[in-house]
């Protein structure tokens, strides 16, 4: 049992994180509870640590994509309800970019431009109005482009000589 303890405790450091510094964590897994009694309280289990990072990435995911919209739209029901979808859908959007980049090449370069669009219209917005529509115009041809380019274009073998 101790072995197992240490074992644990080596590979993930879960009785080190900052939710150890408010609850008392376990570093056995025993079951699918988040929680268990031991010695009369309660104590976490490493399965509710998890939750906790996955569900905190979440909302950072969501907190992070305020500024793209707001380059969108200032719709506070538009700001509001995208990032709650954003909060909802992004763990698992993330699962699919991470394919698409294996397989279409030039989406990391579409995304990349993409971002800096969006970064020069939220500065250039007190000189330059570029609507809504117009802003989704440009994210769809980009995409589609680097979709268009990473399957019609012939990928270059490395020479053995």
């Amino acid at each position: 049992m101790q072995r197992e303890q240490r074992v644990v405790r080596e590979a993930c450091n879960v009785c080190e994180t900052w939710i150890a510094r408010v609850v008392p964590v376990s570093p056995v897994l025993r079951g699918h509870d988040f929680w268990r009694r031991e010695g009369g309280r309660h104590i976490a289990t490493p399965l509710l640590v998890a939750l906790v990072v996955i569900e905190t990435t979440d909302i950072v995911f969501a907190l992070d994509s305020i500024p793209a919209v707001f380059a969108i739209t200032r719709n506070p029901l538009i700001v509001y309800s995208s990032n709650v979808m954003a909060m909802l859908g992004l763990r698992s959007l993330y699962f699919v970019l991470a394919d698409a980049l294996q397989r279409l090449r030039y989406l990391r370069h579409g995304l990349a431009l993409m971002l800096v669009f969006t970064g020069t219209k939220m500065l250039a917005s007190d000189w330059i109005q570029i609507s809504p529509g117009v802003s989704l115009l440009v994210i769809g041809v980009v995409l589609l482009g680097t979709i268009a380019a990473s399957t019609l274009l012939p990928q270059q073998q490395a020479n053995s000589a």
